[in-house]
């Protein structure tokens, strides 16, 4: 009778063992530190950690006081440039206006904004080619702590900031605009503000 017990109870323990082990080896090969997966599946360049922006003196198109809080509670699509905007700011306009209609029922919750760093908002085409920009004047000193922010070629990026005022990821306007839907996607989806 003991022989028997014993001999139920290492079944018992093999068949624990046999379903515990992998979880534990994954346990500890993940928060171990001794390996995680490579890589992301983002398709911009991704700022980490992301980067809360700091005030600045910013300017509506009539010259009254803007606040950054027109770039909280919605994703925001940003483009930084001459507010003559050249052929390299409307193609970025123009995918970023294209990604956001893309996004159907989602895109209330995607605002498209261009920080001018000179001659605000002179150019009405921009207005008439992507409806409901956001024009903000960044031309003044003041906005130079904010515009330091900023990494990368400005002139062929797009930034996402996300609905809590950061910065956190960097497209590359010169190229499709396949891969800044993708990214936008992802985010809604995960994301439970803006």
């Amino acid at each position: 009778m003991d022989e028997a017990r014993r001999r139920n109870r290492r079944v018992v323990l093999l068949l624990g063992a046999l379903f515990l082990a992998p979880v534990l080896i994954a346990f500890v090969l993940y928060y171990g530190r001794v390996w995680h997966p490579a890589g992301s599946t983002s398709k911009g360049e991704l700022i980490s950690p992301a980067r809360p922006l700091a005030a600045a003196d910013l300017r509506n198109p009539d010259g009254s006081p803007a606040s950054l809080d027109l770039l909280k509670d919605k994703w925001t699509l940003l483009y930084i440039g001459d507010g003559g905007c050249d052929e390299d700011c409307r193609t970025a306009l123009v995918f970023a206006r294209q990604s956001r209609l893309a996004l159907n029922n989602e895109m209330t919750r995607v605002q498209i904004a261009l920080l001018a760093t000179a001659n605000c908002c002179q150019s009405k085409d921009i207005e008439q080619a992507v409806p409901g920009i956001r024009l903000l004047d960044a031309s003044s000193p003041g906005a130079a702590p904010l515009l330091a922010q900023f990494d990368g070629d400005r002139r062929h990026s797009l930034y996402i900031v996300d609905p809590l005022g950061n910065l956190m990821m960097r497209h590359d306007a010169a190229h499709t605009s396949k891969d800044l839907l993708t990214d936008l996607k992802k985010l809604l989806k995960l994301s439970h503000i803006g």
